[in-house]
Formats: structure tokens, sequence, C-alpha cells
């Protein structure tokens, strides 16, 4: 009796580039809210960097500018 080999595909994945990187945008600004506003749930939350593709350093700086923004209510901080 002749055992069959099982060929196994691996998906590769395709690395994500982060978009602020492409742009080399050195801060984010806080009152520019519509650069921004693709990384906010419909709840107002921050989408988390292994969804959004964003790297960690400008994670770090969105998450600062969407907080400020809340604060000087540009955003709102949950929906109604």
């Amino acid at each position: 009796m002749e055992k069959k080999k099982q060929v196994i595909k691996r998906r590769t994945k395709k690395r994500r580039v982060c978009p602020f990187c492409l742009d080399k945008v050195d801060v984010l600004d806080y009152k520019d809210v519509s650069k921004y506003r693709r990384f906010i749930t419909d709840r107002g939350k921050i989408v988390p960097k292994r969804n959004s593709g964003v790297c960690a350093k400008h994670q770090r700086m969105l998450a600062a500018a969407v907080k400020r923004a809340r604060t000087i209510c540009l955003i709102p901080f949950t929906v109604e």
C-alpha cells in the first residue's frame, strides 16, 4: 500500500505599507480630522494597528491626535 504525500500550500501575506510612511508624514495634526477619520470605527474607537496597517510609530501619533481631538470636541467620544 502506497502512502501519498500531501502537499501543504501556505499563503504568504502581502505586507501592508503604512499610509503615513508613504506620504512621509512626520507629525499628525489633531485638527486635521478628515485625515484620520478612516482609523476610527463607527462606534468612535481607534482601530488597532494590526487591522489598519499603520506602523507602530504612526499608530502612537494617531492615538494621541485622536485623543486630543476628542478633548476639544472635534470627534465624539462615543456614538449615542
